[in-house]
């Protein structure tokens, strides 16, 4: 058996209190005598031998003032966090959460730069998970350099350009420290559907015409990318890209509204307009809802053990295996083959003999 994954965490929003709730609602099934293979929601109840309840939080940073110098399982759960209870008696880890990194901080010699540093190490953490809100650039790369600088596998969660900077991820490399993104494409999201719908198409030999994807929600994470939504559409149009598929006609539209009382839910529209034999058209018109930060979640758990398992063999940079997890993974979705995927998902559950052996 696989030891926990010690995780540290920035940013302490809905998708931490998904995966936090989560991991324990899985705990107490597999406590109840439900086997991992009938756990709902996932397809991989191990990698590198680690399970999904196999999960310990031992840092976090955050600067809202609901969460800073909070214990972290209160401030999981503390506005404007809107993510359901799942009614399960969730564990005090023994620490609060550390005030976070602002931009004036950023630098590698702040003072602040280096408490992050220090706290990285002084908890033993193997994994920081980047759960920042999209847009903020400086702070995704000042992260990264603090959890390499502490040898801690980064996974960033958010569009912002980290695995896909050639330099930094050649740094990773060289240490031989995990460097998982950018981007988690959600359990079933708006892309996984959308990119599926335009690969149909292209694969029965319709010519598309047009296509847009629109989204709503009434987290902070939607609040937050009506005004920094460039990036994660980027991202979002990333995750569409696949052989014989053209984009240029795609629009999407990450936030085409905050509405408060969806919470934590979140709404898409699709529509694609094809053109089949003798250029008669083909419309497909679609509507998608979810528990966004449960989407992202069980996402999150894979990229997390993905990392952790890396790690512990030493392997450093990025992981083909997270490929099919991410909307803008390093090199790109056409760099790799689902040989490549599975190749990589091998080594890694070959981390449970590598530990045993130790």
């Amino acid at each position: 058996m696989a030891e926990s994954i010690r995780l540290a965490v920035a940013g302490v929003g809905n998708n931490i209190s998904a995966l936090f709730q989560g991991a324990e609602l899985y705990r107490k099934m597999s406590a109840e005598g439900v086997a991992e293979a009938d756990f709902p929601g996932i397809k991989r109840p191990r990698i590198g031998g680690i399970g999904v309840s196999d999960l310990t939080f031992v840092a976090a940073f955050d600067l809202h003032p609901n969460k800073v110098g909070v214990p972290f399982k209160d401030a999981a759960l503390a506005e404007p966090n809107n993510y359901p209870l799942l009614g399960v008696e969730l564990p005090d880890p023994g620490f609060s959460v550390d005030a976070g990194l602002t931009e004036e901080d950023a630098d590698p010699s702040s003072p602040a730069f280096r408490r992050i540093v220090e706290r990285l190490r002084e908890s033993k953490a193997e994994v920081l998970l980047y759960s920042l809100p999209t847009g903020l650039q400086w702070a995704a790369i000042a992260y990264a350099r603090a959890a390499l600088e502490a040898k801690v596998a980064f996974v960033n969660c958010t569009p912002e350009l980290v695995a896909r900077t050639p330099e930094l991820l050649e740094e990773f490399e060289k240490a031989g420290v995990p460097l998982i993104g950018d981007d988690l494409a959600s359990h079933l999201g708006t892309s996984v559907v959308h990119r599926a719908l335009l690969g149909l198409l292209s694969e029965r030999g319709l010519s598309l015409a047009s296509s847009y994807q629109l989204n709503l929600g009434g987290n902070e994470d939607f609040r937050n990318l009506r005004e920094r939504g460039a990036s994660k559409r980027q991202s979002k149009i990333n995750a569409l890209a696949q052989e014989g598929v053209d984009t240029s006609n795609v629009e999407v539209i990450p936030s085409a509204g905050y509405v408060a009382h969806l919470k934590d839910h979140k709404v898409a529209m699709l529509n694609i307009e094809g053109l089949g034999w003798a250029g008669t058209p083909v419309s497909i018109d679609l509507k998608l809802k979810v528990q966004d930060s449960s989407n992202a979640a069980g996402v999150i758990i894979d990229l997390i053990r993905i990392a952790a398992a890396a790690r512990r063999v030493g392997f450093g940079g990025f992981s083909a295996a997270a490929v099919k997890v991410l909307k803008s993974p390093a090199g790109g979705h056409p760099s790799y083959t689902s040989e490549d995927v599975a190749e990589a998902y091998r080594q890694l559950d070959a981390v449970t003999e590598a530990m045993a052996e130790k």
